[in-house]
């Protein structure tokens, strides 16, 4: 059975509650309703159960670590034990204590993975020990991965199959493929084995909620992503119904670099850079939980205390919390007075929600707590005030000596990694002196093996050094020896910024993602997308998607275009317009995948601007980002 017959026989077995799903806190008077996306779990975990059962008989699991948090929000310990799964395993590349005769592989199509399972099917036949092998890769298997088990001589002792798990929903509005590598791979490596896993992705979306009656995007990977979704449609059957969403867009993580590089304020990015938020949930230390255990909470809009304040800034939590506290005392305090039969009722109807609430504020009031200690220790103002100079072009030489006393303290090595990675997508690149001093400063502090590292920045155009003939070298010379008079600093920064042609000074100018300084901005009624960094700077990326979906197109916009090195295209998809038209609300949810990563602050913008524009925005990311994670993936530190 081919997998879009899969498909649609379990979605037809649903297809009663498609659409029938609300967001659990309704943000906005006639927002339109969100597909309902727990159908995707329910044909990830039909498929699987259907795999398992082709290996019948108890057998042992053996799951890749990164599959093992996606796995439990899909299928859980007991459902697999209800279809024969005796014991589970990580994968740990090397040797297995397991006695089954039957073991089955769940596993990332890696080579290495691949070569290890090889090696353990050859000891067994070393042994003389006769076992049934099973290797169930997902989200596809890949040529490379069946070459290796030919080599190895192992390929007609082990069957090999496909689990098509695309998406992970992690919440109403939030989609991910949970493939962290897609980034160093598709955009260091150059290897593009990942496009076609989303247009994959893309195919069992429009196969399962409809038709898009318009496809925008921008970038490289985007545009072959788009291509290997046309095809995988024209190979595949046609089934015409009311789509859900209506437009979609494409967006490669390389257009927009500054975004991911600033520090997060909105409460669920400052979650995810000091506790980092895996699979939708947060593993909460004793200092939060105020006892000697950790607490592993599940963070999406289920959560009424997390739901109210996940797109706020951290500025507005503590006030938000404490008004909660409070309300919940009250409705605690109903309580005196009451006869036994309004008592009865009240434990009946409110008591359980009342502790389910108490207990979630205590542990995000404690979060909160944590995190502010933690900021108030790194000085967190400075580092932001420095971000912001940078952001808006401004006393860069204090910029420059703040980021040295960084290395030079060794505060954190991907934090220093960052703030230059900042100062040179901001200035179109760093003088030659600047750069070289940087450089050896941060090889000194953090060690000689961050050479590789430095040449996978260059690679990207994250950390450079600018060529002769970009600035006023002569001038700048001159002066520079005074540079430690401050005015004359500001003197050579005025200087090289006439002598370049910074892109990302240009776009922040033609698209207004810096609003002018000076001006008063209340975080507590922000006014625009600009709220999630403090008012500072608007993410690249979503003002491209709402430039785009104002114009319908890209008409207008191309210098933008020239100046993000093309790429871009905007086509009309297969439902026709008197189709799209009859859905009202499918013409206002507009679904963005985003290629590379996305943060939970562009998330938490998005959905600003949904609010804003009376729509709604579904992202679908090929994993969550943050700055962290982004410096890690292109880290070639190993010595």
């Amino acid at each position: 059975m081919s997998t879009i017959q899969t498909e649609a026989a379990v979605y037809s077995a649903v297809q009663s509650v498609v659409g029938s799903l609300h967001m659990a806190h309704t943000e906005w008077k006639d927002a339109p309703g969100l597909p309902d996306f727990s159908l995707l779990k329910r044909l990830a975990r039909d498929q699987l159960i259907f795999l398992l059962e082709q290996l019948p008989g108890k057998k042992d699991l053996f799951i890749d670590a990164d599959l093992m948090s996606p796995l439990d929000r899909i299928a859980n310990v007991t459902i697999l034990k209800q279809h024969e799964v005796d014991k589970l395993y990580k994968v740990e590349l090397k040797p297995i204590v397991s006695s089954s005769d039957q073991l089955c592989f769940l596993i990332r199509p890696r080579i290495q993975t691949v070569k290890w399972i090889s090696d353990l099917v050859n000891a067994d036949k070393v042994a003389g020990r006769f076992r049934r092998y099973k290797i169930i890769f997902t989200p596809q298997k890949f040529y490379a991965c069946e070459t290796v088990l030919e080599e190895q001589g192992v390929y007609g002792d082990v069957t090999t199959d496909e689990w098509n798990f695309y998406i992970l929903p992690l919440d109403d509005d939030i989609l991910s493929l949970e493939l962290p590598e897609f980034f160093r791979d598709n955009f260091l490596e150059g290897d593009q084995r990942w496009v076609t896993t989303a247009g994959s992705a893309l195919r069992l979306l429009q196969s399962v909620y409809g038709s898009f009656s318009k496809v925008y995007g921008i970038g490289r990977c985007a545009k072959m992503v788009y291509e290997s979704w046309r095809e995988l449609m024209e190979d595949g059957e046609q089934r015409t119904r009311q789509p859900e969403f209506a437009k979609v867009f494409l967006v490669d993580r390389d257009v927009d670099f500054v975004t991911p590089l600033c520090s997060q304020v909105v409460y669920e990015g400052l979650v995810d850079d000091l506790f980092r938020i895996k699979c939708g949930s947060v593993e909460f230390g004793p200092d939060v939980t105020s006892s000697d255990k950790s607490i592993k909470v599940m963070l999406n809009s289920q959560d009424k205390v997390f739901s109210e304040i996940r797109n706020e800034h951290f500025s507005n939590v503590f006030g938000f919390l404490s008004q909660k506290a409070k309300n919940l005392q009250t409705a605690y305090d109903k309580r005196r007075g009451m006869d036994i039969q309004q008592m009865k009722a009240f434990v009946a109807d409110e008591l359980k929600g009342l502790k389910q609430e108490h207990r979630l504020l205590s542990l995000h009031i404690g979060a909160s707590e944590s995190m502010m200690k933690k900021k108030t220790k790194q000085d967190f103002q400075e580092l932001l005030k420095t971000e912001h100079s940078l952001l808006e072009g401004f006393e860069i030489r204090e910029c420059i000596t703040y980021i040295e006393e960084h290395i030079n303290r060794q505060v954190s090595m991907i934090d220093s990694l960052r703030l230059l990675c900042l100062l040179s997508i901001t200035e179109n690149g760093l003088l030659s002196k600047d750069y070289r001093s940087l450089k050896a400063q941060y090889l000194q502090s953090y060690g000689i093996e961050h050479l590789l590292t430095f040449a996978n920045l260059r690679q990207l155009g994250l950390l450079e050094e600018q060529q002769a003939g970009e600035t006023l070298t002569v001038m700048e010379s001159k002066v520079g020896k005074l540079v430690n008079d401050k005015t004359v600093g500001k003197l050579t920064d005025a200087f090289s910024s006439l002598a370049k042609k910074s892109n990302f000074r240009a776009l922040s100018k033609r698209l207004a993602l810096v609003p002018k300084s000076g001006e008063e901005y209340d975080l507590r009624v922000p006014r625009d997308m600009a709220y999630v960094f403090s008012g500072a700077y608007i993410p690249l990326s979503c003002k491209l998607i709402e430039q785009v979906l104002e114009r319908d197109g890209w008409t207008g916009m191309e210098e933008v275009t020239r100046m993000l090195n093309g790429q871009e295209f905007a086509v009309t998809g297969g439902s026709s317009s008197s189709e799209a038209r009859s859905k009202t609300d499918a013409q206002r949810i507009v679904l963005v995948m985003f290629l590379g990563g996305c943060t939970f602050s562009e998330i938490s913008a998005l959905r600003f601007l949904g609010k804003e524009r009376g729509c709604r925005f579904i992202v679908v990311t090929t994993a969550i980002t943050n700055s962290s994670r982004l410096l890690e993936a292109l880290l070639d530190n190993s010595a």
